[in-house]
């Protein structure tokens, strides 16, 4: 009797290889439900920003650094699992939620949250790539291993949903009668926009959500040469947004 041309043991070894991935899937995305958990909480939190006035901010900052600590908890799990496995094999599953992550770290000290003694609170601090990593507690822009980390484009795809979220405060703002945050909102974006026209980005994804960059420049500046016309910006402001 010949014996057989396949040998049946190379499916076992298959199956047993996708019965690993699949404990590995389901391990993850028991990680990633509770990161989904807290950015969405972080995120609820930071909403409130639209309808409250600035003299207010310090309490609700307080409540989104609370929701951040959670999100550094269940990075810092994610952290350690996924360095387990090459680095974008499972990359895809997390990627947009360490980008919304990194957008509530990124607002919350731009608002003047995230403040230390040697980093006191102030409005309109732009954190950088590696302070990011730091409030994180992980490492940014790896090249020499394969582990988890935040690379440059979750970094700018979080800076441009930060860029949204703040064009949309410009706007409410005004409601609110704090002028001066619209007119530092567009001094702000118009400097991350130039500073986005330098880089070459190669990344698809990157280009085009850059649109909505140039977009916001333009309704943020229709917002201040509105209150520019009428005479609402504060002495104090006339130079920020220039």
């Amino acid at each position: 009797m010949a014996p057989p041309m396949i040998d049946p043991a190379l499916f076992d070894q298959l199956k047993a290889k996708i019965d690993e991935d699949t404990i590995v899937r389901k391990e993850l995305d028991q990680i990633l439900d509770n990161l989904n958990t807290h950015v969405s909480y972080t995120q609820g939190v930071l909403s409130r920003i639209h309808s409250t006035p600035r003299s207010k901010y310090a309490t609700l900052l307080s409540q989104v650094e609370d929701g951040i600590k959670k999100e550094t908890e269940s990075i810092g799990k994610l952290s350690a699992f996924a360095s387990q496995y090459p680095y974008y094999k499972y990359n895809y599953k997390w990627t947009r939620m360490v980008q919304d992550a990194i957008s509530t770290v990124v607002l919350c000290a731009w608002l003047g949250g995230l403040s230390t003694e040697s980093k006191p609170g102030e409005l309109g601090r732009l954190l950088t790539l590696e302070q990011v990593g730091e409030v994180f507690n992980v490492p940014v822009n790896l090249k020499d291993q394969d582990a988890f980390h935040i690379t440059i484009e979750e970094y700018l795809l979080g800076l441009i949903s930060v860029v949204d979220e703040l064009s949309r405060l410009a706007v409410n703002a005004v409601t609110l009668g704090d002028a001066a945050m619209a007119v530092r909102i567009s001094g702000f974006i118009r400097d991350l926009h130039a500073g986005f026209q330098v880089l070459n980005l190669k990344n698809d994804i990157l280009r085009k959500r850059m649109d909505s960059v140039k977009y916001a420049v333009k309704k943020v500046e229709d917002v201040v040469y509105d209150l520019s016309l009428r005479n609402l910006i504060p002495q104090e402001a006339q130079g920020q947004g220039q």
